[in-house]
């Protein structure tokens, strides 16, 4: 059986402080879940962490974190990127390589110039958004990068 949280109730959290998951009161709660917590061990008072950092949580704390259904924000972001695909794709159909320019944050573009970026790739100029930025679509997303800087 789950053990019940509550104010002033024990639970196990990382420490900022200690850099370890130790035993921690809880001293607030937002929506049934450990806000604020102090550590047992040093006293100091921190946000509750329910594993260290750069750890992955179990797949079933991963569940209850995220605040949408897992399904329904997979299948959002599957339709995002195959959507921006095949903008990028329409874009790039019958251009040849020699068309791409180079990138450069000293160089200026103009709307629907195709750009070729070293860690980004293949890249068109969507719009200009002043004299310094550019919006480009890449192959898996839209990026503002520089522009024009001397």
């Amino acid at each position: 059986m789950p053990k019940v949280l509550r104010v002033a109730g024990e639970v196990d959290s990382w420490c900022t402080r200690c850099r370890l998951v130790l035993n921690h009161r809880i001293v607030s709660m937002d929506g049934g879940k450990p806000h604020q917590v102090e550590c047992l061990t040093c006293r100091s008072q921190h946000r509750w962490r329910a594993y260290a950092p750069g750890t992955k949580p179990a797949p079933s704390e991963r569940a209850e974190r995220r605040s949408l259904s897992p399904s329904s924000s997979r299948a959002a972001k599957v339709a995002s990127s195959t959507k921006l695909e095949q903008q990028w794709q329409k874009a790039v159909l019958g251009r040849t390589v020699t068309e791409f320019k180079p990138y450069s944050f000293n160089a200026t573009f103009k709307d629907g110039e195709l750009v070729r970026h070293k860690k980004f790739g293949d890249g068109v100029v969507l719009r200009v958004i002043d004299s310094g930025k550019v919006e480009v679509l890449f192959r898996d997303e839209t990026r503002t990068l520089a522009q024009g800087i001397p």
